[in-house]
């Protein structure tokens, strides 16, 4: 009696190499777009790609599985690798679209919505967001959500105020788009700079403004996202932490400041 050989599952080969294409591919651009080796509009392409073979992969995977379970074709170990790359390739998109849910369709984030500072727009080609004042719907999505993201007002003079900005800049690894205006004489400047998201590197512009406002001097932020309709948050943490370490300059120099 003759016994049939076992089949090798083709299905359970695609499914490995397709899982370990769409991770070697993510790793790629990942490393790309974070060296500014990849553009961001072919960056953002490209995720799209690489979700599309993961899924592949675990259509592969599924018909596979089939072959194994009705016919004891083999490729169990090929079958097994190719899903769990396609699920460890899919986790983030799983965790952006939770974030999705989560955070208001917001792209565009000021400490000032009735006047919000001026971001430069020289810089941002045709086929970024358009940047236009926040509707009332936004304002309020923005008020409810983010209650942290508050102006600054500090009792020093304009330029020791101005001085503390740039210090907090300097710690941070924003490109700056335009030089830091001359502040002799003038009562208001506005820094601009590009900044980039911490995973993705994402690029977003972002608006600094210091003005004087009778005895006090007043420190407006602004920071927008360059590209997607959803910030996630990323707007308004960078506002946040960016004041707060503010603050914190700030309160250090008035500890050491001379008595007058």
């Amino acid at each position: 009696m003759e016994i049939s050989q076992r089949q090798t599952s083709r299905a359970a080969g695609w499914s490995r190499r397709t899982g370990a294409f769409s991770a070697v591919l993510l790793l790629t651009v990942l490393v790309g777009h974070r060296y500014d080796l990849v553009e961001t509009p072919a960056f953002l392409w490209v995720l799209g790609i690489v979700a599309l073979l993961a899924a592949s992969a675990l259509l592969f995977a599924g018909f596979a599985f089939s072959r194994l379970w009705n016919f004891g074709d083999r490729g169990g170990r090929d079958l097994t690798v190719g899903t769990l790359l396609a699920f460890l390739v899919l986790a983030p998109y799983g965790i952006a679209a939770y974030w999705a849910a989560t955070y208001p369709p917001l792209r565009d984030i000021s400490t000032d919505l009735d006047d919000p500072p001026m971001l430069d727009t020289i810089t941002r080609p045709g086929d970024m967001n358009a940047l236009s004042p926040p509707t009332p719907g936004e304002q309020r999505l923005q008020t409810e959500t983010y209650p942290m993201v508050t102006g600054r007002s500090y009792n020093l003079p304009f330029d020791r105020v101005l001085q503390a900005v740039e210090t907090v800049l300097d710690r941070r690894d924003w490109q700056l788009t335009a030089p830091v205006p001359d502040a002799n004489g003038q009562s208001e400047v506005t820094i601009n700079a590009l900044a980039k998201s911490f995973v993705l590197g994402l690029p977003a512009d972002v608006a600094i403004r210091v003005a004087e406002d009778g005895d006090v001097i007043i420190v407006d932020m602004r920071s927008a996202s360059r590209y997607g309709r959803y910030d996630l948050g990323d707007n308004a943490t960078r506002i946040v932490d960016f004041l707060a370490e503010l603050d914190q300059e700030v309160a250090g120099q008035v500890g050491t400041a001379p008595a007058e």
